[in-house]
């Protein structure tokens, strides 16, 4: 039984290195407080860990008995049984039943990366039934999000008896009775935030619907697919559908599929999403998967994928053919079994995404000055929303993104159509549930559509009503903000200095990931190491050498950081020792690793003898 508050008085994790302002803002605090300390200590000595590695997992609530399934998260035991979700059973049986009788079914999916994964995945697997799936990725200027009566009509024509959406249609009311009045069954596999009202349709499969108990919210859509197949074939084999002719599928050799989908839409890296994850990355290291390997060889890949790759370099790239291109490229190249034109595919997806680089900055740009004029010099506003014509509506949440982290606050981008409609994607930041409110505003007459969840939301509004949507957002979400950016705080997991960061030490690291949302990867310091050296590289980066007292080097970058606060106090501290908060990265050029120090933080040393705590 876990004691009452007052029992046990918690220490207040002191400022990291005596940083209680950085030249960007920020007060450090060390990950642990005086019980987490305890528990890394007690991590060491029970599990003979390094103590930097028992730091990070105990600054992420790793229990001390289950320290080793953490560090080896497996499918087998964190998957639950798949009719722990509400309707699934009725979702596996007709899916079951469409691959027994040999139905066309057609399958409806999101045309970011979650939906193409989504797709791709759920199409091999009917494709091993023997059946030969439509599928349908809506073109997102002229179709929009989810599922739309023309497209639905369109697939009833073509003979599908069975629709299956992937990754949306929870909102879908009318184009899903609609696909109901055609004589079709649907079945809706989705993840979204989900309102009173659902569509009337053989089976809802989405563990965020208020009835659903299986705790399975923190899914990606792909996931949910994965886990609606692990039912699908029980249902199969109760029915001796597998057989020498027809074995049953390996569900498991599609992990590179639920990993990338999973870390491209930000879903949290924890319990079954970070097994996904974790084996799905050594299944994209085989490099047995045509159009994942074009993908990696296309972006430049090098070495063994992390994480990071999946969000930061192959997803923006599948995104880029929903985003200004044709919008089923990424399903395309997922499914595509011939390496010449998996390669082709994956170089014009490729050629989109640098085109799409191009136009976000231009709108990047336009907005930026939007919000500094919004904001003013009072710093006011707790939600930023800005709108133009001529914004491309692909790389709206791109936009919107990048005005959430320049500004710290939620931000919508919006863009603006020559018939006075606007479309536009917002982001959030932790503490302040986005989705939730534009659900509101839809219910309130003040947005025509939107949804999402708590970090990211789309919206579908007339130009008048954009003064209203602004203010409704102001009021309703003003206190949630301010309560969020109330102290601007890095939490660090320990300092080191430049003559240990090695690969070694990386490797270590790295067995408490794959990091990203919900697994945050640990931020390190490096007490009182002197700049060397800092230029310009790349769009907006810069290049950058520290040195130890002891004259040992370590390589560092900071991305995106020129004209922003930390460039400015990088540029400006040349020569200068300072404390450094970052990431590690392992570079691997030429067959040598090189760990690259990844900045997110500088702070300027007190003139008393720094303490590494």
């Amino acid at each position: 039984m876990t004691p009452p508050a007052t029992a046990l008085p918690v220490e207040a994790p002191q400022a990291f290195l005596g940083v209680t302002r950085s030249l960007t803002d920020k007060l450090w605090r060390d990950r642990l407080d005086g019980r987490g300390a305890a528990k890394a200590l007690a991590i060491v000595q029970r599990h003979q860990l390094p103590e930097l590695l028992a730091r990070v997992l105990a600054g992420r609530g790793v229990d001390i008995d289950t320290v080793p399934d953490f560090l080896d998260p497996t499918i087998r035991k964190l998957l639950p049984d798949p009719f722990t979700v509400t309707e699934m059973e009725a979702a596996a049986q007709r899916i079951a039943d469409a691959a027994t009788k040999g139905e066309k079914v057609a399958i409806f999916g999101d045309y970011d990366v979650d939906g193409a994964t989504s797709a791709a995945l759920l199409a091999w697997h009917l494709r091993h039934c023997g059946l030969d799936p439509l599928i349908h990725i809506p073109d997102r200027i002229f179709e929009g999000y989810g599922p739309n009566t023309e497209a639905v009509r369109a697939l009833a024509a073509k003979g599908a008896t069975l629709l299956v959406t992937v990754d949306c249609g929870t909102t879908s009311i009318e184009p899903l009775a609609e696909a109901k009045r055609l004589g079709m069954s649907v079945v809706v596999i989705d993840h979204h935030q989900c309102g009173l009202d659902l569509p009337e349709v053989d089976a809802l499969v989405n563990p965020n619907r208020s009835d659903d108990l299986s705790g399975l919210g923190h899914l990606a859509a792909v996931g949910l697919v994965l886990v609606t197949l692990v039912a699908v074939n029980r249902e199969l084999r109760q029915r001796g559908f597998w057989r020498a002719e027809m074995p049953e599928p390996d569900l498991l050799g599609m992990l590179h599929h639920v990993a990338l989908g999973t870390v491209a839409d930000v879903a949290p890296l924890i319990g079954l999403n970070r097994a996904f994850v974790a084996k799905g990355l050594i299944a994209m290291r085989r490099r047995d998967h045509v159009g994942h390997t074009a993908l990696m060889d296309v972006a430049r890949l090098n070495g063994p994928p992390e994480a990071w790759h999946l969000g930061f370099m192959l997803g923006p790239r599948v995104n880029a053919g929903g985003r200004i291109g044709r919008a089923d490229l990424g399903v395309r190249l997922l499914l595509e079994g011939d390496s010449v034109e998996a390669a082709r595919i994956a170089a014009e997806l490729d050629r989109l995404n640098s085109e799409r680089r191009i136009i976000e900055q231009a709108a990047e740009a336009q907005a930026e000055a939007e919000a500094i004029a919004s904001i003013g010099l009072e710093d006011k506003l707790g939600v930023i929303v800005t709108a133009s014509e001529g914004w491309h509506p692909g790389v709206v949440g791109l936009v919107a993104s990048r005005l959430k982290e320049k500004f710290s606050r939620p931000a919508f981008a919006i863009a603006l159509e020559p018939g006075g409609i606007g479309t536009g994607s917002g982001r959030s930041i932790a503490g302040v549930d986005l989705g939730k409110a534009v659900r509101q505003a839809v219910a309130d007459g003040i947005l025509l559509k939107g949804g999402g969840h708590a970090m990211a939301a789309g919206v579908t509004l007339r130009k008048e009503k954009l003064a209203e949507f602004r203010a409704y957002l102001e009021n309703a979400l003003a206190r949630d903000v301010a309560e969020a950016r109330h102290v601007n705080e890095l939490y660090v997991d320990g300092a080191v200095s430049a003559r240990a960061v090695t690969p070694e030490l990386a490797t270590t690291l790295n067995r408490a990931g794959p990091f990203g949302s919900g697994n945050p990867e640990p931020v390190l310091a490096l007490p009182a190491h002197q700049l060397v050296y800092a230029d310009e590289v790349g769009q907006a980066h810069l290049r950058l050498r520290f040195k130890s007292g002891d004259g040992a080097i370590v390589n560092g970058i900071a991305f995106r950081s020129v004209g922003q606060k930390l460039g400015n106090a990088l540029l400006a501290n040349r020569g200068q020792q300072m404390h450094v908060a970052g990431s590690f990265s392992v570079d691997r050029y030429q067959g040598v690793e090189r760990v690259q120090f990844r900045v997110v933080d500088v702070a300027l040393p007190d003139q008393g003898p720094s303490v590494i705590r």
